[in-house]
């Protein structure tokens, strides 16, 4: 059974910075796609950055394109959303998806796509 188990978030100023993490197991050969979502509320979920855990392919949304880092720590299965030079817009609940295989240009952003789904935390950015 895959389970993902999200942690960090939290608030901070403008420019400040905010790591999230996702604990990813349960897929075989560990090889996964596995993605950062972001919503506001009476808004529809935003892709903000996808990894392919085995050829380390990463898609990045314009928008967090140059501020935002995704990247895996392969011996705790551990899917890092570092997130630098942060603006007010970035607030928002933001939480870690996968799927099994890799990740496909023509589908990171989709939402629908993924089958696991984490529980979700809370970015606070103020300015």
């Amino acid at each position: 059974r895959v389970q993902l188990v999200e942690s960090g978030g939290g608030s901070v100023q403008t420019g400040g910075s905010l790591r999230l993490s996702c604990v990813v197991s349960g897929y075989d050969n560990n090889d996964y796609c596995a993605a950062w979502f972001r919503q506001v509320p009476g808004q529809p979920h935003e892709a903000v950055a996808a990894i392919s855990t085995k050829n380390d392919y990463k898609y990045y949304h314009e928008a967090v394109e140059g501020r935002f880092t995704i990247f895996l720590e392969a011996t705790n299965n551990t899917v890092f959303l570092e997130m630098g030079s942060l603006k007010p817009e970035d607030t928002a609940m933001y939480r870690c998806q996968a799927r099994g295989g890799p990740c496909s240009g023509a589908w990171w952003p989709i939402e629908t796509m993924y089958r696991v789904r984490a529980q979700g935390t809370q970015v606070t950015v103020s300015s």
